[in-house]
Formats: C-alpha cells, sequence, structure tokens
C-alpha cells in the first residue's frame, strides 16, 4: 500500500559544490578554461593527425578515436554543468538527467575499452615488431574501436535501464554536479540492491578487468625495452609508451576509486572530487600528455606551425 502512494519525481536538483555566488563564479571561470582548453587540445589533436602523416599509423588512429570521445564526454557534462554555475539554476527534468548519464556512461565505457586497444597496439609494435603490419591491419583496427563503440553503448544501456527503472519519490537532491550512478542510487525509494550488485558487477568487469589487461601488456612491454641493447631506441620507445601509460593509471585509477568499490556508493564529498578528475580534468589533460611526452606528435605540431610562419 506504501508502494502505492508513492509520487514520481519529474526533476531533480543537481546540488554541485556551493550556493554562494562567489564560489559558484569562481567555479565558472575555473571549468570553462578547463572546457575551453578541453574543446581546443582534442580538436587540435584530431586535426593535427588527419592532416599529417600520422593518420596512416593505427596507434594515431586509436588515438584520433580517444579525442574524439574526450571531447564528446566533456561535452555531454561540462556545459550543462557551466548552465548551472552561471545561471544559478540547478533543475534537470527527469528525462534529460536519464540522457545525460546514457551518454556520460556510453563515452566513459568507450574510453576505458580504447585504451585496452591502444595497449594492445603498443604490446604488439614493441613485443612481436615483425608481426606488427599483418597483427594491427586496418580492418582489425577497425574491428576494436567498432567493438569498444558497441561495447560502451550496450553497458551504458544496462546502467540507465538499471537506475531509471528505480522510482524517485522525493527528495530529489542528487549529491553531485551531474547525473551519475551512485548519487541516484541513494535517492531511489524502492529497492535498489540489484542495481547496486549491476553496477559493481559491471565496473568490476569494465574497469578492474580492463585495467588488469593493461597492465599485463606493459609488464611484457617493460621487459622488452629493458632488453633491449640501444639506449636510444629504449629511450624512444619508452617515451612513446609513457604517455599512453600515464593516461591508464590516471583513467582506470579514479574510475576504480568511484565504482569498483562495494562501500563505494556511501561516499559523498570525495564522489565530487573524484567525479571532476576523470568528467572534467582527464579529457584536458590527454592531449597535452600525449602532445608532450611523444616525440612523434612533437614533430608533426612543429612541422605544422613552421609551415604556418612561412606562408
Amino acid at each position: 500500500m506504501q508502494e502505492a502512494n508513492w509520487t514520481q519525481v519529474s526533476e531533480f536538483i543537481l546540488l554541485g559544490f556551493s550556493d554562494r555566488l562567489e564560489v559558484q563564479l569562481s567555479l565558472f571561470m575555473i571549468f570553462l578554461l578547463i572546457y575551453l582548453l578541453t574543446l581546443i587540445g582534442n580538436l587540435g589533436m584530431i586535426v593535427l593527425i588527419q592532416t599529417e602523416s600520422l593518420r596512416h599509423s593505427p596507434m594515431y588512429f586509436f588515438l584520433t578515436n580517444l579525442s574524439f570521445v574526450d571531447l564528446c564526454f566533456s561535452s555531454s557534462i561540462t556545459p550543462r554543468f557551466l548552465y548551472d554555475l552561471f545561471m544559478g539554476r540547478k533543475v534537470i527534468s527527469y528525462s534529460a538527467c536519464a540522457t545525460q548519464m546514457w551518454f556520460s556512461a556510453t563515452f566513459a565505457t568507450i574510453e576505458c575499452y580504447l585504451l585496452v586497444a591502444m595497449a594492445y597496439d603498443r604490446f604488439v609494435a614493441i613485443c612481436n615488431p615483425l608481426l606488427y603490419p599483418v597483427t594491427m591491419t586496418k580492418n582489425i583496427c577497425l574491428k576494436l574501436v567498432f567493438g569498444s563503440y558497441l561495447v560502451g553503448i550496450v553497458i551504458s544501456i544496462v546502467h540507465t535501464h538499471g537506475t531509471f527503472r528505480l522510482s524517485f519519490c522525493g527528495p530529489n537532491d542528487i549529491t553531485s554536479y551531474f547525473c551519475d550512478i551512485p548519487p541516484l542510487l541513494r535517492l531511489s525509494c524502492s529497492d535498489n540492491y540489484v542495481s547496486k550488485i549491476v553496477l559493481f558487477v559491471a565496473s568490476a568487469f569494465v574497469v578492474v578487468l580492463n585495467a588488469v589487461i593493461v597492465l599485463i601488456s606493459y609488464i611484457c612491454i617493460l621487459s622488452t625495452i629493458l632488453r633491449m641493447r640501444s639506449s636510444t631506441g629504449r629511450r624512444k620507445t619508452f617515451s612513446t609508451c609513457a604517455s599512453h601509460l600515464m593516461t591508464v593509471i590516471l583513467y582506470f585509477g579514479t574510475l576504480t576509486f568511484m565504482y569498483s568499490q562495494p562501500g563505494g556508493l556511501e561516499a559523498v564529498e570525495q564522489d565530487k572530487i573524484v567525479s571532476v578528475f576523470y568528467t572534467i580534468v582527464i579529457p584536458m589533460l590527454n592531449p597535452a600528455i600525449y602532445s608532450l611526452r611523444n616525440e612523434e606528435v612533437k614533430k608533426a605540431l612543429k612541422k605544422k606551425l613552421n609551415r604556418k610562419v612561412f606562408l
């Protein structure tokens, strides 16, 4: 009988970080700058790869897709967050909340699998260089990327359906700046045990399993690099891999902390900080990491800049 008296909420309130006007304005300026850098960095990386000879390499084909996914991931969250900070209106409709969750979960999952594909690419290139042209063909690269997108879409549908099949009868205050799964599960007034288990199992499968695969790949890569006789070759190879390894550590580390611990649903303030890091900061950092740590990207950038100067 009590369940029959529940009134389903039609909107949610994104509490964000603070209600103080001066704090909101400061955060608006900071996150606006971060988002602009994200747009410039990722679009610049895509344009640079597509207009230079790098586009023929499987590694940079994956990097192009990573930049695109980072761009979409950040854009699924940050513009709405900036609007809320600037307007002071933090209300989001039920359908808009579900849509935002689906898009953000989709691109977050796709990025996990793209990072694994990039690790596999580096593993083959360094540990089995003679087989690289045969193994990493254009067809294989397309299948890896398509598979990443497909799995991302399917898993996000599972998460979104599992969350929004629950009843939300109030309060409707989401303790975050976007519609994320843990704070929404905390709001549910129906039994969310199954949704919690699905979130934990799926996150363990997507995050932890993929992180282990990447870790094993890089143990093999490091072992191969240490056996190289040429110090120049070791330095060049490690420089190429270091950027990807840094991205993997940052991304999988924050996702593991956020979603792959059984008690993670009870944390609130730390969730906000970790969420900012993987949804807003990392998409901005990735282009900088790959451009600063990768000699081929730096050479291509210098070549393009020199061409512009002479023109």
